[in-house]
């Protein structure tokens, strides 16, 4: 009988090791480990109302994201809601109808909440929320979906904070008078505490799930930001003033005061989580389209952009962190520009994607709106296509490879972006053509395998295997004119 005691610690001690949330994979941190594998984080999905919004069938929503091949998806927590005008989007996930409205904080009985129905007793929670967060929760993670639990956002405008339960219109308990653009700062008045209560809450109720992790805050910027960057030169200070598109001219981080008060919630989330079993990732987001940060929090292991070019990931790499890419839209509605976008951020380090898909709405959690504002794009072939990347990258080494295109010597008429393994046994390589599809890559001497993806279809052709002399390898594939191409390069 003693003799089957070590084997029962041996298998507690197994259990408790398989059983940690998604984390950074220790042998490669630009990636994730979960569940015993390195992972990297795709998706398109819905507009981050999904739990707030009781109309809406998150069970579908899930089971499509599934059955498309995603593994990702963003959650707003209840802090942010807003109105039907915002962002010109109809049937907006963020946006319940009257009466649909469920956030962490319980109502009172005192009529008067701008979206409808009672006002908000800030110290007092809904158990009907967090049962449903949590049923959310189970639910993606039998589906192999993580979820990023994104705790506040910037309101943008008045109209947007005039919609939130933390408004001090929209509750009993708070009578503090102040700008939206105060409030994720530290002069923040008495909010600070009903924020870090709620923050305390959160963590608390999603612990026990190994899928998820916390950002902090949707674009900072927004609210309380500082110029740092002109995307390009050929706009000059009177084009910034355009109204309505300056933000697609300017990278704006958080100002020193958002920053403060960003890693005060990271720290609140560390504090929380230091008597609970489990600790998550944090995910901070930075600024539009990418910058070379100056400095990170060392709380924060995801660092997160929105419409984010390759650099964002290429210049910050050295952090030894996952870079994200998890928010895109707003570039039209031809689908295959997101599907670039994707396949640039990923070949350029990426460790995660995710397209505003607006296909998913309230009636329409399959994924088959077609009603989608003219700034953006969601579709089921939009996911498929995507998720012939996450199928692609499974099959890397992704504890041994790093966005490098030292070996491409050349790749005439198209965009070329590259990774290797360390131990130069895989090669990958994304191309976007002109007319046709040629690269010259410098390998050793050895025998190769020479596989090509299609983008658009999943198709891998038949393997052709050379025997190399070393040096310079041409290779190219007769096509259409104008597209995308990759190529798998595997040491036999």
């Amino acid at each position: 009988m003693n003799k089957l005691v070590p084997l029962a610690i041996l298998f507690v001690l197994s259990t408790t090791i398989l059983a940690q949330p998604i984390r950074l994979h220790p042998k490669n941190p630009h990636y994730f480990l979960y569940q015993s594998r390195p992972t990297i984080l795709i998706s398109s999905g819905e507009h981050y109302g999904a739990v707030i919004n009781t109309d809406f069938n998150y069970i579908t929503y899930l089971s499509t994201l599934q059955k498309d091949g995603l593994n990702l998806t963003r959650l707003f927590c209840g802090a942010y809601i807003e109105n039907n005008e915002a962002f010109n989007i109809a049937r907006n996930t963020l946006a319940p109808t009257s009466g649909k409205l469920l956030v962490p904080w319980a109502r009172s009985g005192e009529a008067g909440y701008k979206g409808g129905g009672n006002k908000f007793d800030l110290d007092s929670w809904d158990q009907a929320y967090f049962n449903r967060l949590k049923d959310f929760l189970k639910t993606a993670a039998d589906k192999g979906i993580i979820v990023e639990l994104t705790l506040f956002s910037s309101y943008y405008n008045d109209g947007q904070w005039q919609m939130s339960p933390l408004h001090y219109n929209n509750n009993i308990t708070l009578t503090d008078s102040i700008s939206y653009k105060k409030l994720q700062t530290p002069d923040n008045g008495k909010l600070m505490a009903y924020q870090e209560a709620y923050v305390r809450k959160m963590v608390r109720e999603v612990n026990s799930f190994d899928n998820i992790y916390f950002e902090i805050q949707n674009e900072p910027w927004s609210d309380h930001g500082k110029l740092a960057a002109v995307t390009t030169d050929y706009y000059s200070a009177s084009d910034l003033k355009q109204a309505g598109n300056e933000w697609k001219k300017k990278i704006e981080l958080a100002s020193d005061a958002s920053l403060k008060w960003q890693s005060r919630i990271a720290a609140i989330i560390q504090n929380e989580e230091k008597t609970l079993p489990k600790k998550h990732l944090i995910s901070q987001n930075y600024c539009n389209f990418g910058f070379p940060l100056d400095a990170v929090d060392p709380a924060v292991s995801i660092l997160n952009f929105h419409y984010a070019l390759p650099f964002a990931a290429t210049n910050n790499l050295h952090w030894k962190k996952a870079v994200g890419f998890n928010e895109t839209g707003f570039a039209g509605t031809d689908h295959n520009i997101y599907r670039r976008q994707a396949w640039r951020f990923v070949m350029s380090g990426g460790a995660l994607f995710n397209n505003l898909d607006y296909s998913f709405c309230a009636g329409n959690e399959d994924g088959s709106n077609t009603n989608i504002p003219d700034h953006s794009t969601g579709s089921a072939s939009l996911r498929k296509e995507l998720s012939y990347l996450v199928k692609c990258m499974n099959r890397m080494p992704l504890t041994d490879m790093k966005a490098n295109n030292n070996f491409i010597k050349a790749s005439p008429g198209a965009f070329s972006y590259g990774m290797a393994s360390s131990n130069k046994s895989v090669y990958l390589v994304y191309l976007e053509y002109y007319k046709t599809i040629e690269a010259e890559l410098i390998l050793e001497k050895a025998r190769y395998k020479i596989e090509w993806l299609d983008t658009k279809t999943g198709i891998l052709s038949e393997a052709l295997v050379v025997d190399h002399r070393g040096g310079a390898l041409r290779i190219g594939k007769t096509t259409e004119p104008g597209g995308e191409a990759v190529v798998i390069v595997t040491k036999q």
